[in-house]
């Protein structure tokens, strides 16, 4: 079936809605809030640094805390009935953070953002979990590509939309908490068309707090070693987005002496490529789980990465202003390095697709959301640890063109050391599994 098909069938488009508003509200939330403290909340630079930092941490904390545990009522539970509760508990948490934005209460509005995360700490198990159970082993290539695709635009529009309508003088906060509980209320009724997807292990019992599950939900992800290298590849494109993404806007702004336009622009090519490239795989892929496709990815991120650097233009003398689109891109480096964006990002939904897909079919389905959520919090690790090594880089000196041929280069070691295990590991599987020659 084709992709365009699959989002005709009802069993797949209500769950694609749902998860599309999830993120879309997340990164409006998000962004809103960090508009919020930049021009609002507080006066002083170090404060206003300090407190978007924390609320980054506060965001992706719940899916380290949380995620297995999730993973394991996920699969106790019916999913759809499931999902639809935490849709439900997300309006809660919109109509709070909407108070939260009227009172100008910085301190509840993270305190919001926190459960925030919690709730899509949850949730990210379940449309995980549940492709597999709405789609048939052919069409889940498909499923994931459209996954993948508008999660990346949900975050770009997302974005977007909560950092404008923020910025609306003396009425943004009130405008962006509406927005936000009307896309918790769209996300709740796209849930109702969610098809059932029966417990995976209905007796299985799940653990009164959240660190023995993790501990449990990684040793089942280890119990394939093919799936582990699989998430382990999913992770490292995690870490490698997360990277590019929280270095855009300086490169837009110290590099290419670009204005807000520029960074949106460069956000949108890279969340965009993404897209495309996800759609990309899915089409090469036909109805198949294709790995091969893992190294042509790998290797068209590095080369893409190194792009930025490469490329980049003599640094051109502006007197202090900042450029508009078109002045950026009146330079030819400064077009190359742009495109070099776009072709990693395209790269990237090409390299990621298969992974997350081969994790779904080879993960047994009483323990498959278990197995996604062992998956999500190493993705959150690998995230804070991109942070962390990105400050590092910064810190003794290296410009952002050079942190990303570094990243390039890591990306290259990393991914063909795992994605090597991983192919290895299927064909030695695939000859176990051939009948014997006569």
């Amino acid at each position: 079936m084709t992709q365009l098909g699959l989002l005709r069938q009802r069993r797949f488009s209500a769950l694609f809605t749902t998860q599309f508003l999830g993120a879309f509200n997340d990164n409006v939330y998000k962004n809103a809030l960090i508009i919020f403290i930049t021009f609002e909340a507080a006066q002083d630079a170090a404060a206003r640094a300090m407190l978007v930092t924390v609320s980054a941490g506060v965001f992706i904390l719940p899916f380290v805390l949380f995620s297995a545990w999730a993973g394991q009522i996920a699969d106790k539970l019916e999913k759809s009935s499931l999902i639809r509760t935490i849709k439900l508990a997300e309006i809660v948490i919109m109509l709070l953070a909407a108070i939260a934005f009227a009172l100008g209460s910085i301190t509840v509005l993270i305190a919001l953002l926190f459960l925030m995360g919690t709730q899509s700490a949850f949730f990210g198990p379940l449309k995980y979990g549940i492709l597999p159970q709405l789609l048939d082993e052919t069409e889940l290539v498909a499923g994931n590509g459209l996954i993948q695709m508008a999660t990346f635009v949900a975050i770009l529009v997302g974005m977007i939309l909560g950092g404008k309508l923020a910025a609306v003088p003396a009425s943004g906060p009130l405008i962006a908490g509406g927005a936000v509980i009307a896309l918790a209320l769209l996300g709740w009724l796209s849930s109702l068309g969610v098809p059932r997807a029966r417990a995976a292990e209905p007796a299985l019992r799940v653990d009164r707090g959240p660190w023995p599950s993790m501990f449990s939900g990684m040793a089942y992800a280890r119990e394939t070693p093919g799936v582990f290298a699989a998430i382990l590849g999913v992770s490292w494109f995690w870490f490698l987005g997360a990277t590019f993404l929280q270095l855009l806007p300086a490169y837009g702004r110290d590099t290419l002496n670009g204005n807000p336009d520029v960074i949106i622009m460069l956000l949108t090519c890279f969340t965009v490529g993404v897209g495309l490239g996800a759609l990309m795989c899915a089409r090469l892929s036909g109805e198949k789980i294709n790995l091969r496709l893992v190294p042509v990815g790998a290797i068209g991120m590095t080369v893409f990465a190194l792009g930025p650097l490469l490329f980049l233009s003599a640094p051109q003398d502006t007197g202090g202003a900042l450029q508009g689109i078109a002045e950026v891109l009146a330079y030819p480096g400064n077009r190359a390095a742009i495109a070099s964006f776009i072709g990693l990002a395209v790269f990237g939904g090409v390299f990621i697709v298969p992974l997350y897909t081969y994790v779904q079919a080879n993960s047994a389905l009483s323990r498959r959301s278990r197995v996604i959520a062992a998956n999500n919090i190493i993705n959150s690790l690998l995230m804070v640890a991109s942070a962390l090594l990105t400050l590092g880089a910064l810190g003794v000196g290296m410009s952002v063109p050079q942190i990303f041929a570094a990243v390039a280069v890591l990306n290259l070691v990393y991914t063909l050391t795992v994605i090597g295990a991983l192919l290895r590991f299927e064909s030695r599987s695939a000859r176990a599994e051939s009948p014997s020659r006569m």
